[in-house]
């Protein structure tokens, strides 16, 4: 069985990912793992794991593991309708990445501005047994953390 360990793309005030206010997110729709409430500030959003851009999009990104474990970093809720404004990406889709190296630049006070929550959810997609995903400690407390810190592990 292996073990993926998640880190922190942002940092900011550790969440379960059963508090994010969004069904999707927090009922596991799209996956398990948790969030972080990030300063209000502009801040740089990191690769959550290494791996190859699966997908990018301004205001979301997928990093696909060697070993295909895809992990979804999404940067707000709703800032779909955003249309991209608040978010500069610093890699392209099919990019090969590190853990922790900067994918896009996250202004948060814009996002906070257009009254959307700034909350940025961590799953590893289509993972369907939330007991297969242990979060860290600092999540459980509630902490702040630094953007690098290990949010969760899944197994799979």
């Amino acid at each position: 069985m292996q073990t993926t360990t998640v880190i922190a793309p942002v940092a900011g005030r550790a969440v379960p990912l059963s508090d994010v206010p969004d069904p999707v997110f927090s009922q596991g729709m799209v996956g398990y793992g948790a969030a972080v409430d990030p300063p209000r500030a502009v801040i740089e959003a990191v690769a959550p794991v290494g791996g190859t851009v699966l997908k990018l999009m301004p205001h979301a990104y997928v990093v696909l593991t060697p070993e295909k474990v895809g992990v979804l970093v999404h940067l707000g809720l709703d800032t779909v309708a955003l249309d991209g404004e608040g978010f500069t990406a610093h890699v392209s889709q099919g990019d090969d990445v590190t853990a922790g190296q900067r994918v896009i630049t996250y202004d948060v006070p814009a996002v906070v501005a257009k009254g959307l929550n700034p909350i940025v959810p961590v799953v590893v997609m289509d993972l369907r047994d939330a007991d297969r995903v242990m979060a860290a400690e600092a999540v459980l407390e509630g902490a702040e953390i630094d953007a690098g810190t290990a949010l969760f592990t899944a197994h799979g």
